[in-house]
C-alpha cells in the first residue's frame, strides 16, 4: 500500500469511533504531535489509545475529507476538512497533517489546526 493510501485510510478510520481501529494504523512507538495553542504530544501506541478514547467520545460523528495530498516515499502531507459535533455544536475545521510511514504503519503525525476556530464554534470564545 502506498504512503498516501495508508494516510487516508488512517483518517477514514476515525469515523468508526473505535480507538483500536484508529490505532491499528500506527506503530508501537507512534508519535502524535498536536501543533498549536492546545497542542500536546504523546508517544507510544498504548498512550495514543488512551487519548483516543475520550477524544472519540467527545467528537461525535467525526469525519475527515482530504485534499492536496503530497506524498514522497514515506512522507505524506495532506490538507483536510474535519467535521463533527462537540457538545451538540457542529464543528468544521481545516488543518494540515504531516505523516511519516514506517513498514506500512504511521510512525509520526504532526497535526496543524486552529484552536481559536474550535473555541468559537463551541461557543467557548
Amino acid at each position: 500500500m502506498m504512503s498516501a493510501d495508508i494516510s487516508t485510510s488512517y483518517l477514514r478510520s476515525f469515523s468508526s469511533g473505535d480507538p483500536i481501529v484508529v490505532a491499528n494504523h500506527v506503530t508501537d512507538d507512534f508519535e502524535n504531535n498536536q501543533m498549536g495553542v492546545f497542542g500536546e504530544s504523546i508517544k507510544g501506541k498504548t498512550a495514543y489509545i488512551q487519548r483516543l478514547k475520550p477524544f472519540l467520545a467527545k467528537f461525535k460523528d467525526l469525519r475527515y475529507s482530504t485534499s492536496n495530498i503530497i506524498a514522497e516515499a514515506e512522507k505524506v502531507a495532506l490538507a483536510y476538512d474535519m467535521t463533527c459535533s462537540v457538545d451538540e455544536h457542529p464543528i468544521r475545521m481545516q488543518g494540515v497533517m504531516m505523516i511519516t510511514i514506517s513498514d506500512g504503519l504511521i510512525r509520526e503525525r504532526s497535526d496543524y489546526w486552529d484552536g481559536l476556530s474550535f473555541l468559537m464554534q463551541t461557543g467557548m470564545f
